[in-house]
C-alpha cells in the first residue's frame, strides 16, 4: 500500500481524535488517591524506601537506560512474522516500513503485556500490602519494557537518550490528569531546539510518574486486606495501566511517525 498524503493525513486526524478525547482521570482513580493517604500513615517504611529506589531507577534509565533496556531481537523477529523481510534486515531500517506492519508489531506487544500484567496482578495481589513491594516495580518496569518494544516497532531506538525522554511522557501522560495531558501534548508539539531548552524541566517527570503510580496503588492496597479482593483487583488495575500505557505509547509514536512522512512529502511542516 502507497502512504498517500490523504492517507496519512486521514491517520493522523483519527490520532488527533484520540488526543482530544483524552479526558481527566476516571472518578475511581481520583478515590484511589483517598485510601492511599489515610494508609500512608500505616506503610510498612520498607515500602516507602521501595518508592524511593524506583525513583532513583527511572532517573538511572533516562541516563543510561539501566537495568530496563530491551532487546532488539524480539521485535525484528516479530516483524519477520508479519513482512517477508531480509534476513539481515536491521532495527535501524525499521521506519521505512508501512505504517500498517508496524502497528501490526506494537499491537502484538501491546496484547501480549497487557496479558502479561494480568497475571502478575493476579499473583501479587494474594500477598497483601507486603508483595506491593514485589508489585510496584514490576508493574513499572513492564510499563517501560511494553514502551520500548512500540518505540522499536516504530522504528524508533530507546538506546538514545531522547528516546528514553520521550518514554517517560508517555508514562505520564497515561497518568495524568486532563490538564497534565494538555501540557505533555503541548511540550511534545515543540521542535527538537525547544525540547533541549528545556531538557531539565523535562526530567522532572521521573517523579510526577512515580507519585501517579503510587497514588493509584491506594485502592489496591485497600482491598488487598481481603485475599480474594486484592487477587481480583489486583489483575484488573494492572491490566489496565499496561494497556493504557501501551495505547498512549502507540498513539503518540504513530503520531511521530506520520508527522515526519508527511514533512517528506512536503517542504514545510504541517504544523505551520
Amino acid at each position: 500500500m502507497i502512504e498517500t498524503r490523504d492517507y496519512l493525513t486521514k491517520e493522523l486526524t483519527m490520532v488527533e481524535k484520540w488526543e482530544k478525547d483524552q479526558n481527566d482521570l476516571w472518578f475511581w482513580e481520583k478515590l484511589g488517591r483517598i485510601p492511599f493517604m489515610l494508609l500512608d500513615k500505616i506503610t510498612p517504611k520498607f515500602l516507602q524506601d521501595k518508592m524511593l529506589q524506583i525513583v532513583d531507577e527511572i532517573g538511572s534509565y533516562v541516563h543510561n537506560g539501566g537495568k530496563y533496556l530491551v532487546s532488539e531481537k524480539s521485535i525484528l523477529k516479530k516483524m519477520k512474522e508479519y513482512e517477508e523481510l531480509q534476513e539481515d534486515f536491521t532495527a535501524a531500517e525499521i521506519g521505512k516500513l508501512p505504517l500498517a506492519s508496524m502497528d501490526k508489531t506494537a499491537s502484538y506487544f501491546k496484547s501480549s503485556r497487557t496479558r502479561m500484567a494480568t497475571v502478575q496482578g493476579a499473583t501479587t495481589g494474594i500477598g497483601g500490602l507486603f508483595t506491593l513491594g514485589i508489585d510496584i516495580p514490576l508493574v513499572l518496569g513492564l510499563s517501560l519494557k511494553t514502551l520500548q518494544e512500540i518505540a522499536i516497532s516504530y522504528g524508533y531506538d530507546p538506546n538514545e537518550k531522547e528516546e528514553r525522554i520521550f518514554i517517560i511522557k508517555c508514562l505520564q501522560f497515561a497518568s495524568s490528569d486532563y490538564v497534565g495531558k494538555r501540557a505533555i501534548l503541548e511540550e511534545l508539539s515543540m521542535t527538537d531546539a525547544e525540547r533541549d531548552r528545556q531538557a531539565i524541566s523535562q526530567l522532572q517527570g521521573w517523579r510526577e510518574v512515580i507519585a501517579a503510580y503510587r497514588d493509584n496503588f491506594g485502592w489496591k492496597k485497600l482491598f488487598q486486606i481481603v485475599p480474594v479482593a486484592g487477587i481480583i483487583f489486583g489483575a484488573f488495575i494492572n491490566k489496565s495501566t499496561i494497556d493504557e500505557v501501551a495505547e498512549t505509547g502507540m498513539m503518540l509514536y504513530r503520531k511521530r511517525r506520520i508527522l515526519e512522512r508527511l514533512h517528506l512529502l512536503d517542504e514545510e511542516p504541517l504544523n505551520e
